[in-house]
């Protein structure tokens, strides 16, 4: 199981190891707990509280003995609901910090997968009248995973943003599944044509993300730049084949 993923929505390596340790076992005293999940015995009494605390946890006395027990995985939605309220109290008092900051920087470089997230959702929240992209062979999807890809452009639909793109022959099957998809159109270039990076361009913005052993991405913020990577793509697109 990839548990990076709950690493993500802000738990704990802990608070993972107690709760799957409770999916499991179904029920359990804290020493039972402590016996599956492995960990320190104060180390796992914090994590305890602290899932109680975030409604993933819940718990009956049976004489003066806690038995603890994981609630539905479903209610990891309520746990990310609530932390979005959260965040959108204090989002107008950022927006109002940011207004008074310096210009950004024209080009970023963002490290690991966490970063390459980062950039592709800065790319399809833009308000741009097209997503363009060319690259993105099997490495770039054996990396994110056919699932986290769709996701990405089901946000994309979402937010009204149309995409061409030019992949290769070496995955066709997901470019076939997107093209599928509203507001999306997906064009095949031969084999030869397979990388290990994807360049997006949208409104004034190029990403280049590269899906090596340790990814990265830069992001470059120039109206110049991204028009000349534009036509680069149309050249590509009307090259490529359905």
């Amino acid at each position: 199981m990839d548990t990076t993923i709950l690493e993500d929505l802000g738990l704990t390596s802990a608070e993972i190891k107690v709760y799957l340790a409770l999916l499991e076992l179904g029920s359990a005293a804290a020493g039972e707990v402590l016996q599956k999940a492995n960990i320190q015995n104060s180390v796992m009494h914090r994590a305890l509280h602290s899932l109680i605390e975030k409604g993933l946890l819940n718990y009956i006395y049976e004489g003066k003995r806690k038995i603890y027990q994981a609630t539905n995985p479903e209610n990891f939605f309520n746990f990310m609901d609530d932390k979005r309220a959260r965040f959108q109290q204090i989002l107008p008092e950022l927006k109002q910090k940011q207004a008074f900051a310096k210009e950004p920087h024209l080009a970023t470089v963002y490290q690991g997968i966490r970063g390459i997230k980062e950039v592709y959702a800065q790319m399809i929240a833009t308000n741009a009248k097209e997503y363009n992209t060319f690259g993105g062979g099997f490495p770039c999807v054996a990396l994110m995973s056919n699932a986290w890809w769709m996701n990405l452009h089901q946000r994309r639909i979402a937010n009204k943003l149309p995409a061409r793109q030019v992949f290769d022959e070496t995955v066709r099957k997901i470019g076939n599944a997107i093209n599928e998809l509203p507001l999306s159109k997906v064009k095949f270039l031969s084999k030869e044509f397979v990388q290990f990076q994807e360049t997006v361009i949208v409104g004034d913005k190029v990403a280049i993300n590269v899906f090596n052993e340790n990814p990265y991405g830069f992001l470059v913020q120039d109206a110049k730049v991204a028009e000349g990577y534009r036509k680069y793509f149309e050249v590509l697109w009307r090259l490529a084949k359905k």
